[in-house]
């Protein structure tokens, strides 16, 4: 029974040793999107009125979009 676990334990110790480097390579793939310039959207805004990110925004102010998933629906 200790061997079983002992050999587990060396298995998962080496798998780990696999999939980190692995896992950062993946990371290091994220595209920055801080700072460029993305295309014309519009949204519905909480006003119950669409907002269209070219007329209103582009140029005139900094633009944080938010998102609350589910958030004013009952789960």
């Amino acid at each position: 029974m200790r061997k079983k676990l002992f050999y587990q334990g060396i298995f998962l110790f080496l798998l780990l040793l696999f999939i980190l480097p692995l896992s950062n390579v993946e990371a290091k793939k994220k595209v920055e999107l801080v700072g460029r310039e993305i295309l014309n959207f519009t949204l519905p805004s909480t006003q119950d009125r669409v907002i269209t990110y070219a007329d209103e925004y582009y140029g005139k102010y900094h633009l944080v979009i938010t998102f609350f998933p589910a958030a004013f629906t009952p789960i």
